[in-house]
């Protein structure tokens, strides 16, 4: 029976890898979503069932969910060296000169490939299977990244060679990760929202994911991947970088399409020239053109230096900038209070599309850059994406133009606007202020705040179009006409709606002080601050040397801390969610911080005396973390009645499996 059972696992695996790389390698899928979607589903179900038979390189290994607490340093196989730059045709032919010379040779083939504008990386495979992946760092050792590299569905778990060729017995891959532009785009959004410093390219953001210790969050960044070549390899081998490009790609790997192998260096600038021009229709950044000699053997006398190779060249493309009229500076309030001042500008056609507005930052940079209304001013795309400001006209000046700064209040609200220490951005504190409404709004009524069941995004974005709520402590006036009165409310929704906002008054103190949303205060800092106090009245009252003299409450936190509970809109406000009943005051759970700090907890099944809120907010009140998946990183299962395919998982994994009782004990 488990013969079979392997088997039909082996043959799932083998069908959905071969649709990966018909969807995302070859861009030609043969199924839909939701036949792709019943696969991995039977996949999973075969595999919680039977967790000794998951391996490595299976397609459910992909998803994320594993949490490491940093990265180790690992070393390459051979040297990931930097590459030389050229920044004309001319030098480019120089290139070709120095080659021939030192090869003593009057002819030369050359493959010509895409730079891509992303983070190197190295990929190990141990007989067609993917054992580790690592960030080039200094050139010699790496960052382990292997976890968060699985999350790239483009990514081959398993190599499949062509019929006919042999699998190398130890396999070095060079690649190149990268955002697309559209991800990249909607990443800052949602970073402009939570009012964080915005990444400045795809290649930062890039960078910055493959950083991230839990791995599910770096499989939301939909990061993607080309391979351009071999680092190392023992059991075959290559005449030519483009046979090795070829045989790459007949295994799985993602190559980009756009390379073409030259038999002169004119033909090289002739297809470096094309794409400088054709480069802003692609779906990800390029910021040049790879030249490398197509022999091994010839790079292979040719060299290298201690820094790059001397087979191999860049050409980087200039950046496109063109020149327009600063015509005015707005101010833009993000959702978090954040100005943002923007430059409106007289409207250009830049990289493709027609640019009209571009951000400066800050004060600071406006400063920095000695930018006037009225300036005649030069701007290119950063990262071929985000319109920037990068220079002043100053010889076109006629003394028309006007300085700016920055205003004192809010320009939507009004209110006195806060500068913290260690911050370039002006913040506004005023939580009703309408720019932050709605988000504000969303947040308090989060699972891990309020916790309010149905106050989704539509409901909260009616509530604040109708003026039914003008911020978060109107919430507990609503009246179940009111709310049934809304599309697609029925009766009953609105009832339950109503129900969940009457239940919300008796959550617990932190819950309520994350909810609040004050600036640099997470869910672990609300659960410091609640057992500390124990109320919000003795929080409110807290001078900037009492928060920070408590432990994980830094000099940023506190003054964020201190300015809000000081500032008379949101004084306000409390008053409201006071005079309406909601709880201020922290609640005797008996937890015992400490004997648990440090450890992971999974909770799984049906509790007795716990709902599976309260339990994960005890753990993380004693200092734990609460995670969603077993891994080998997990130090304990709580499990209660059915508890399911985690359960298994921990059993074959060794993770210590306890109860609610003996959970009680440990805490």
């Amino acid at each position: 029976m488990k013969k079979d059972i392997k088997k039909k696992i082996e043959e799932l695996r083998k069908e959905i890898s071969r649709h990966n790389k018909k969807y995302y390698v070859d861009n030609k899928p043969e199924i839909s979503d939701h036949e792709y979607d019943r696969l991995m589903d039977e996949l999973k179900k075969l595999e919680d069932a039977y967790p000794e038979l998951v391996t490595p390189e299976s397609p459910t290994q992909r998803v994320g969910g594993e949490i490491v607490k940093e990265f180790h340093t690992v070393g390459h196989k051979v040297p990931m060296l930097s590459i030389d730059n050229t920044y004309s045709p001319e030098e480019i032919m120089k290139f070709d000169e120095r080659v021939k010379k030192n090869l003593e040779v009057d002819k030369l083939n050359y493959v010509a490939e895409l730079k891509i504008d992303g983070v190197s990386i190295s990929l190990l495979y141990e007989n067609g299977v993917f054992i580790q992946g690592a960030t080039r760092g200094d050139g010699f050792k790496g960052d382990d990244v292997t976890v968060n590299l699985k999350t790239i569905k483009s990514l081959p778990l398993k190599l499949d060679v062509k019929k006919g060729a042999s699998m190398p017995e130890l396999f070095e891959a060079r690649g190149e990760v990268y955002l697309p532009a559209k991800v990249f785009l909607e990443i800052n959004e949602e970073k402009e929202n939570l009012g964080e410093e915005l990444f400045a390219n795809p290649r930062n953001a890039a960078a910055g994911s493959l950083k991230l210790l839990d791995s599910s969050l770096v499989a939301r960044r939909h990061l993607d991947l080309w391979i351009y070549g071999v680092g190392y390899i023992k059991g075959s081998e290559f005449k030519t970088q483009f046979e090795a490009l070829n045989f790459l790609k007949d295994s799985g790997f993602r190559v980009n399409p756009n390379i073409k192998k030259c038999g002169s260096i004119e033909e090289v600038i002739k297809y470096c020239n094309a794409w400088q021009d054709k480069r802003h229709g692609l779906e990800y950044d390029i910021d040049g053109m790879v030249i490398k000699v197509d022999s091994f053997s010839y790079q292979k006398a040719l060299g290298q230096t201690s820094k790059s190779p001397r087979w191999m060249i860049a050409y980087k493309f200039p950046a496109e900038r063109k020149e327009t009229v600063l015509e005015d500076i707005i101010v833009q309030v993000g959702r978090t209070g954040a100005l943002t001042p923007v430059a409106v500008l007289k409207p250009i056609e830049l990289a493709g599309s027609t640019v009209s507005r571009a951000s400066l930052h800050n004060q600071d940079e406006i400063g920095r850059k000695g930018v006037k209304i009225g300036d005649h001013v030069l701007v290119e795309k950063a990262g071929e994406i985000i319109p920037q400001v990068v220079e002043v006209v100053k010889k076109k000046r006629n003394g028309s133009e006007k300085e700016f700064f920055m205003p004192k209040k809010c320009p939507v609200c009004r209110s006195v606007v806060k500068r913290l220490k260690n911050e370039v951005a002006l913040r506004c504190e005023n939580i009703s202020c309408p720019a932050q409404l709605k988000e504000r709004i969303r947040h308090f009524a989060s699972r891990e705040a309020l916790d309010i069941e149905g106050m989704g995004d539509a409901i909260v974005a009616q509530l604040v179009d109708n003026k039914l709520i003008k911020d978060y402590g109107d919430i507990y006036v609503l009246k179940h006409e009111k709310v049934a009165d809304l599309d697609r409310m029925a009766d009953k929704s609105a009832l339950n709606l109503i129900n969940a906002i009457e239940k919300s008054k008796s959550n617990s103190l932190n819950r309520l002080v994350y909810g609040l949303g004050i600036r640099h205060v997470g869910v672990r800092s609300a659960w410091i601050l609640a057992s500390r106090f124990k109320s919000l009245d003795r929080l409110a009252k807290a001078d900037i040397e009492e928060l920070q003299g408590i432990d994980e409450i830094g000099p940023v936190m506190a003054e964020s801390i201190f300015n809000f509970f000081r500032t008379g809109e949101n004084k306000k406000i409390i008053e409201k969610l006071k005079h309406n009943g909601v709880n201020m005051q922290e609640k005797d759970v008996g937890s015992n911080p400490g004997n648990i700090e440090g450890k992971t907890f999974v909770v799984t099944g049906s509790l007795e005396n716990f709902s599976r809120h309260q339990i994960e907010e005890l753990i993380r009140r004693s200092g734990g973390n609460a995670s969603s998946s077993v891994s080998k990183n997990t130090d304990y299962v709580v499990a209660g009645k059915d508890p399911g395919s985690k359960f298994e998982k921990a059993k074959a994994l060794g993770v210590k499996i306890i109860d609610e009782n003996e959970f009680k004990k440990l805490i």
